[in-house]
């Protein structure tokens, strides 16, 4: 598979992390992207491998963006996929798959990362998604699990449910990885939907604090706690000055509390059904892109 990328260093790495946040697929609230580029701002990246977007992208979907200076053409800015390494801030080594999911040869590339991460000995792949849900701006953002196997997804107790849904080029890899025995997950952060359309820090916050969770490691939050204080202030506004608002605001607030037993309990979760009729309804509105 190395034909489908370029080598640009060789890092000596401890037992690294492999986190992936592809463009393109579920991130509502711009949760995973926004956690992808507040690592990238916060943390100091070597290049590890570049792949080949002419051959993984389709360009009229994905173009290029043109620099025009007083009509001169100065230069073109082509996207880019990548695997780069860090070092989070206590020290240990992690790999961060960024870019946008690719349009081709998923089969080609799931499996060029799993070699990646089997080279640098990676000791678990973990995926970052968001997707809008009936909750509400005022309660903690919950967060639901796929995994390659059933003790993985188990073992933190997040959501968990049971559908068949269309895949994205990161399910390929979880599946790519658990097949040939890594670990690999997916967290899922639950975006309300009225909130789902712009930026949601928020559910960034959540994705980091659940990553390290998962992962052991300690990652910077960047300015996330001050978007998610503007953005929660602008909700609230919103939402104070229209009585529908308000009252559809309350019956998510009893319907989240409900669920979890009263707010900062840990009670009983939503079952795979609720998961499943959400996250279909979603897909059903995406058109199936």
């Amino acid at each position: 598979m190395a034909d489908l990328y370029e080598r640009r260093s060789r890092p000596v790495l401890d037992r690294p992390v492999m986190i992936m946040a592809l463009e393109g697929w579920i991130d509502a609230g711009l949760a995973a992207s926004s956690t992808a580029a507040t690592l990238l701002a916060e943390l100091d990246t070597e290049p590890v491998a570049s792949f080949d977007v002419d051959s993984l992208l389709d360009h009229r979907a994905r173009r290029p963006i043109l620099r025009l200076v007083a009509g001169v053409s100065e230069e073109l800015s082509w996207p880019t996929i990548d695997l780069l390494a860090a070092t989070d801030e206590e020290g240990h080594d992690l790999l961060l798959l960024v870019g946008p999911e690719p349009d081709h040869s998923w089969r080609a590339f799931g499996n060029a990362i799993v070699d990646l991460a089997t080279e640098f000995d990676a000791t678990m792949i973990v995926g970052l998604g968001a997707y809008p849900a009936a909750v509400p701006h005022t309660r903690p953002v919950r967060l639901s699990i796929t995994a390659g196997t059933d003790a993985l997804a188990a073992r933190w107790g997040y959501l968990r449910g049971s559908l068949d849904v269309p895949a994205g080029a990161q399910a390929v890899i979880e599946r790519f990885a658990a097949d040939r025995g890594l670990d690999a997950l997916t967290l899922w952060a639950q975006i309300p939907h009225y909130a789902s359309g712009g930026s949601y820090a928020a559910g960034s916050i959540a994705l980091l604090e659940n990553l390290e969770r998962v992962t052991g490691l300690a990652l910077p939050r960047g300015d996330l706690a001050v978007d998610a204080a503007d953005v929660g202030e602008r909700l609230d506004d919103a939402i104070a000055r229209n009585d529908e608002h308000r009252a559809m605001l309350r019956a998510l607030e009893e319907d989240a509390d409900d669920e979890l037993g009263g707010p900062g309990h840990d009670g009983p979760i939503p079952s795979g059904d609720e998961l499943a009729a959400e996250l279909e309804r979603f897909l059903r509105d995406q058109g199936g892109t």
